[in-house]
């Protein structure tokens, strides 16, 4: 298996997350192989193909959603055509991203429940949190996706809401959207990066300034967090959840069962 990532030259934490999932798949003893590769880090794409040393290969992008990077740069960089492709005499199974499967529902309630245990959701709005963008529909395709799936599960919640930090609605005016005295936001992302651990926090007006990486701070999460005249909740990244790992391999289930089954 190769798990891939995005990776980062200015977050020292950007790759943590991925290979934990790879050391929890690891340890599982399903694959022969498990290794990270990355386009922003090294291993590099390109070398990470190199270091597999088995003839088949499940590629997994530990991404939250589809767009540019896993429609062109993965499949580019490993030489990809399709699904199944062979690439210097090994077999590529190319699997959908992490981020877009049902599964990851599960985690989310399961991240909103750790956050704020004592709190009853019947008082509480929840609020997926992201980057979005105006460029990539399919940034904010995946959490609108997850915001629809558990308002339709009847988790409890009073309201379940999407928020974004470059499209609306805004991040920044999470108080309007709102309506509840709880309110509990799980960013979705991989890793606490930048955005996460950085960006969001004074969006939200947890934090006045952006500060250090994740790694480079002692105190940062103290919830709940008094604002706007409501409690807020403010949850590590969902790509921080190590049951990551079985949706990494629901992916691969669900590959067998659409490319492998049909042939």
């Amino acid at each position: 298996m190769l798990i891939v990532g995005h990776g980062s030259t200015q977050n020292p934490d950007s790759a943590t997350p991925y290979f934990e999932h790879a050391e929890e798949i690891r340890s599982r003893g399903l694959f022969a192989e498990v290794h990270c590769g990355f386009w922003k880090e090294e291993p590099s794409l390109r070398e990470a193909a190199y270091l597999v040393d088995s003839d088949e290969i499940y590629v997994v992008p530990d991404f939250i959603s589809e767009g540019y990077f896993t429609q062109d740069v993965i499949p580019r960089e490993l030489r990809l055509t399709g699904p199944t492709s062979v690439v210097r005499g090994k077999t590529f199974h190319y699997c959908l991203p992490v981020g877009i499967h049902p599964s990851m529902t599960g985690l989310i309630l399961r991240r909103a429940r750790e956050v704020a245990p004592d709190v009853d959701p019947a008082t509480t709005t929840l609020i997926i949190c992201g980057h979005g963008t105006r460029q990539n529909p399919n940034s904010a395709k995946a959490i609108r996706d997850q915001v629809a799936l558990i308002s339709a599960a009847h988790a409890g919640y009073a309201a379940v809401r999407e928020a974004f930090m470059e499209e609306a609605p805004f991040i920044a005016d999470w108080h309007q959207f709102s309506p509840t005295p709880h309110v509990v936001v799980v960013p979705f992302f991989i890793s606490d990066g930048l955005h996460s651990y950085q960006d969001i926090p004074v969006l939200l007006g947890i934090e006045t300034d952006v500060g250090p990486a994740a790694s480079q701070r002692e105190v940062f999460r103290h919830n709940p967090h008094a604002l706007r005249g409501k409690a807020l909740y403010y949850s590590s990244a969902i790509g921080t959840e190590r049951f990551i790992a079985d949706v990494i391999l629901d992916q691969v289930h669900d590959f067998d069962a659409t490319h492998k089954a049909s042939k």
